[in-house]
């Protein structure tokens, strides 16, 4: 393995539930192993410590749930130590660093199916973790027949708060992300999320091509 590089990467990836993030982000982390890279495998919420603890608050929360204010503020609490503690020190010492979700979720599920607006979630990313983007957001998506399939199939009747909301919630969030990748083509590639995990990431490591070529010398 080589030494860690000068400046590492940071991709994040998002979509919304049963898209496949979670095999994808492993898949992706063995292809730049391969290639000598260091890597860094994170999630949102989570990450750290503190973060875990309000990840765990968000998507198993006590009595009736958080009001969207609410759960827009943890997220971003969690997002602001999950930033400062592991990810930029992980990037300042060469590591790539690759998030099962970041910012662009929050604006998809609490900014645009929560109904509070993209300027009120990038404020708090803004004041939280000083507006880090990533590198690549690689938005994952399948259509609604092959999320219903795979959600079933991963939680049964034990969905999360998050996961366990309406079928018309969860077509928002799509659409929400479709959007945010529309406006914003140069941070944004959308791979289609159907067919085998290998082939998905085939297209993954296709889209990300222009990071990745070189990297390793």
């Amino acid at each position: 393995m080589t030494s860690p590089t000068k400046t590492g990467r940071f991709i994040a990836l998002e979509g919304g539930e049963g898209t496949g993030k979670s095999t994808q982000v492993a898949r992706l982390a063995d292809a730049l192993r391969e290639r000598g890279l260091v890597v860094e495998i994170t999630r949102e919420p989570g990450g750290t410590p503190q973060a875990e603890a309000i990840r765990e608050l968000l998507l198993h929360p006590p009595g009736e749930g958080w009001t969207p204010e609410a759960e827009a503020l943890l997220f971003a609490a969690a997002r602001a130590d999950h930033v400062e503690r592991l990810i930029r020190p992980a990037l300042a010492k060469g590591v790539w660093v690759i998030s099962d979700r970041f910012v662009d979720s929050s604006r998809a599920y609490q900014g645009g199916a929560g109904g509070l607006g993209d300027d009120a979630i990038t404020a708090l990313h803004s004041f939280g973790s000083k507006g880090l983007r990533p590198d690549c957001t690689v938005l994952l998506e399948v259509d609604a027949a092959t999320r219903a399939q795979r959600l079933a199939a991963r939680d049964g009747d034990a969905s999360d708060a998050i996961g366990g909301r309406s079928a018309d919630y969860h077509a928002q969030v799509a659409d929400s992300f479709r959007a945010l990748a529309d406006t914003d083509p140069q941070g944004f590639r959308v791979v289609d999320g159907g067919g085998s995990p290998e082939e998905v990431h085939e297209r993954v490591m296709s889209v990300l091509s222009h990071l990745i070529e070189g990297a390793d010398e």
